[in-house]
């Protein structure tokens, strides 16, 4: 069922947004699709994979994102346009970790409008000399997808800012939605032009294309595609405020692979999935996966690195050694604090300012000796909010000169404009200290660079300014990607400015040796954890992410955004109602074991009581001879007595079997090993002090067992809460004859010997000796505790308690992984099916005679 807060995206997704008005030719490698992009609610895109063969051998990955990594630049004859790459760009730099022999292709936009006559020809000349394919984007969908709804929704809310007011961020326009949505398209087109779904991988980067993945799954259903965000992932407080909160998630979930800089980020990703869609996630053996309708998407958490050759290669350029000689002259005498940060509001641009202020204020020493240069980026962003910081940064600059500066010293040098790689070399080389006060960042690689700069080259290639002892020291905010990785580093919270001053104060106070000793520290990190280490890791974890794609049985089912593959083992499929009908009409004595909560009765149901339906079908289950029919459930045998009473001849098995009766005619039989219940007297104070601790939870006393609830919970405390619970209880339970189990929001204990494929066993064995032995068994049930019966029928065919030819039916409520071998959507799905076999039952054996043996 689709969010309440996606309305009106059917037809957009369906293909009716604004398009170029002629259709363009279709570039030549296209590999075993044609160039009609079907579209997203299309019954075609239910396609597994591609129905003609590979072409192509070698693995090859298409690198998707916002912009391509190539500059472009008009002739000066003002006609055609050159190309050349873009040595800085990020997408460039990663192909050092991908194989050597693999081939990378490239789809994203360019920096500059090309002309529709244009178009065709650009796209060819970047496909044949740089291996790109341009995504041309008309201008007004340009406009509300990147300025629009990137820019004015995602990435302030991605870093903690609200909009609070209409004039304080700006409130949430659909039409900036169908913007993005409309942009992505554009892009899954230009991905499914040129790919081929059974050798490719797609690496898909950054928050501009999060509904990607939905565009490109639906019409491949085992491509190998892999995302990483390069922005924070704020908090499920701040995500859940964002109307098209649950679209964004599920349409992330279509990746295999899903990439974050920090924990931090991946932890308030994982808590979303959690709280809005009710997924829970694993580690095992290091490596963290969310269960999705049988997919398992891995979760990599590696912060990216620096292109050291790159640097490298700056350091040995014949320009740094003049360029740091120069600074070295016009700060000479000073101690150089450096800052180089984008013009952007959540830089703390002016923070940083405000603490050099107060520094130079509290430690009059440095008036006079201490520069903060201040290098300021051209903004990427617009709009009223960094017009203020602006307008903020260039008033403390000049209060702070006017109240510190004196003739030959200014304490503020404030650079306006973009600085290459190479100036910023020779800044890094003369500055003792790198500061980034910013309130939030995805990552930040200047100090990266700092400490890269600052070691310098080895000495037989260098000049002597890069030679003997290797020092540096960064003051570094909290709330930056880089920072847990910069363990020497002197980690402030920017808004603190007070801590802040004395921070810069202390970096550039200390002592030589400790500065050496924490630069060896980070560089030792950053030289081994370059962004070749970066994509290599990403990679390789795709790549075993994937590794079952083509072995499994895929299919895809939703609508838009709500789409998503369901993927199994292919010995697990769907109950067919025709198969098993068939089975049950041929069968003499029949065993149906049934679970209640979940597979007769949703979970989310307030009225437990079954309805008039239900019971009806049961009842006529139940009057077939042929037939055993029994209730097996965790409820107690009270309620289930008192609602299963117009069944009379419907077996019960209340509180895991603990209590049977075979009939309502029948009294109830204890079936525990023990009939010694004074461990509940440990249990219950134990419960209680957790109840008392966990909002929304309680305790559930049963006649042989006492559970505690916490689906009321807070999801994530509840769990931990439950956690535990259950340590304490093994603990204090160590030597009573009990079981302590956690299940579907639940923690119970209960006595030895109890449990659902106790039940069924006692079950079958008794339809032995009675000389019934069952030659159909259909056993239900959506639980943990169901897995026990399932389990139990191997070992009763093993054991001969069930013939080898016994028809067999073990159902699981749900497609997820389960020992059972078939399975059924949904509660309604299971009464449907048991509607089918009670209308091929023989409810009056005694007026139309009993059925001859064979």
């Amino acid at each position: 069922m689709m969010s309440r807060s996606y309305t009106n995206l059917l037809d957009l997704a369906s293909g009716n947004f604004p398009v170029m008005v002629r259709e363009k030719k279709r570039l030549p490698r296209v590999m075993t699709v044609p160039g009609v992009i079907s579209e997203l609610d299309d019954d075609q895109a239910n396609s597994v994979s591609s129905d003609v063969p590979s072409s192509i051998i070698q693995d090859r990955i298409i690198i998707v994102a916002n912009q391509l990594p190539v500059k472009a630049k008009r002739r000066p004859d003002n006609k055609g346009w050159s190309f050349s790459w873009d040595d800085d760009s990020l997408l460039l730099q990663l192909k050092n970790g991908l194989p050597e022999d693999m081939e990378v292709l490239y789809v994203g936009s360019l920096k500059v409008d090309i002309d529709l006559s244009e178009q065709d020809d650009v796209s060819q000349l970047l496909l044949d000399r740089f291996k790109c394919v341009p995504a041309f984007l008309p201008p007004d969908i340009l406009s509300k997808f990147y300025h629009g709804f990137c820019k004015q929704h995602l990435w302030p809310l991605f870093h903690y800012m609200l909009p609070y007011s209409a004039n304080h961020g700006g409130r949430f326009d659909r039409s900036l939605w169908e913007a993005y949505v409309a942009a992505n398209k554009i892009f899954s087109q230009k991905v499914i032009e040129v790919i081929n779904p059974e050798d490719d991988y797609v690496w898909i980067h950054d928050y501009h294309l999060m509904v990607l993945p939905t565009f490109l799954r639906r019409r491949f259903n085992r491509l190998r595609m892999g995302f990483f965000l390069h922005s924070p992932f704020p908090s499920s407080e701040i995500y859940r405020t964002l109307p098209v909160r649950e679209e964004i998630l599920k349409a992330l979930l279509n990746s295999d692979l899903i990439g974050f800089h920090t924990f931090d980020y991946a932890r308030h990703f994982l808590s979303c999935c959690s709280r809005m869609l009710g997924l829970e996630y694993q580690s095992k053996r290091g490596y963290i996966g969310l269960e999705y309708y049988g997919r398992t998407i891995g979760i990599k958490i590696m912060p990216v690195g620096i292109h050291m050759v790159q640097i490298e290669s700056v350091l040995r350029h014949a320009d740094n050694e003049w360029r740091v000689e120069e600074l070295k002259r016009q700060f000479e005498g000073k101690t150089v604090l450096l800052g180089v940060d984008d013009m952007d509001i959540f830089k703390g641009v002016n923070l940083k300012l405000l603490a050099m202020e107060q520094m130079l204020k509290q430690h009059p020493k440095w008036q006079g000796r201490a520069v903060l240069v201040q290098i300021a980026n051209p903004a990427r962003a617009r709009g009223k909010d960094l017009e203020e910081v602006q307008d903020e940064i260039h008033a403390s600059c000049k209060r702070i000169n006017e109240n510190f500066g004196r003739p030959g010293y200014e304490p503020v040098v404030f650079i306006d404009r973009a600085v290459s790689l190479s100036e910023r070399a020779a800044y890094y080389a003369i500055a003792e200290c790198v500061v980034v006060a910013a309130v939030r960042d995805g990552m930040n690689l200047t100090p990266y660079e700092y400490i890269v700069c600052r070691q310098g080259i080895s000495s037989s290639d260098s000049n002597s300014e890069f030679n003997g002892a290797k020092k540096s020291m960064l003051v570094v905010s909290e709330f930056i990607g880089c920072s847990p990785s910069l363990s020497g580093a002197i980690r402030v919270n920017p808004w603190n400015i007070e801590a802040t001053a004395e921070a810069m104060n202390e970096a550039i106070s200390m002592a030589e040796s400790e500065k050496q000793l924490r630069h060896e520290k980070h560089y030792r990190y950053v030289s081994t954890h370059d962004v070749a280490y970066w994509a290599k890791s990403f990679f390789q974890d795709m790549e075993r992410t994937c590794r079952d794609h083509f072995r499994r049985r895929c299919w895809g089912i939703g609508l838009s955004f709500g789409f998503r593959v369901v993927a199994l083992d292919p010995n697990f499929r769907k109950l067919s109602t025709d198969a098993i009908v068939s089975a049950y009409s041929r069968s003499k004595n029949r065993a149906i074991l049934l679970d209640y909560d979940g597979t007769v009765m949703p979970q989310t149901a307030i009225n437990k009581v079954p309805s008039h339906a239900v019971i009806s079908i049961l009842n006529m289950l139940c009057a077939d001879p042929k037939n055993t029919i029994f209730m097996v459930s965790g409820r107690g045998r009270e309620s289930l007595g008192k609602w299963f009473s117009p069944c009379k001849n419907i077996g019960i098995a209340a509180e895991h079997g603990y209590f049977m009766r075979w009939s309502a005619d029948e009294d109830w039989e204890t079936c525990g090993q023990s009939n010694d219940l004074g461990w509940i007297q440990i249990v219950e104070p134990v419960m209680k002090q957790y109840t008392e601790a966990t909002d929304g939870s309680s305790i559930e006393r049963k006649e042989s067992a006492i559970v505690w609830h916490h689906r009321d919970a807070d999801p994530s405390f509840g769990s931990c809460q439950a956690k535990e619970l259950l340590d304490h209880l093994e603990s204090v339970l160590a030597n009573e004859p009990v079981a302590v189990k956690s299940g579907q929001f639940i923690v119970e204990v209960k006595p030895q010997g109890v449990s659902k494929g106790v039940a069924a066993e006692k079950i079958f064995t008794t339809m032995n000796e009675n000389g019934r032995q069952a030659d159909f068994v259909l056993c239900i049930g959506d639980d943990r505790s169901d897995e026990d019966m399932f389990e139990i029928i191997g070992n009763a065919i093993t054991s001969g308690v069930l013939s080898p030819n016994t028809s067999v039916f073990a159902c699981t409520v749900g497609q997820k992984p389960s020992k059972a071998k078939y399975y059924l959507d949904d509660t309604s799905d299971v009464v449907n099916m048991l509607e089918a076999l009670a209308e091929e039952s023989d409810s009056s054996p005694l007026e139309f005679g009993t059925p001859s043996s064979p």
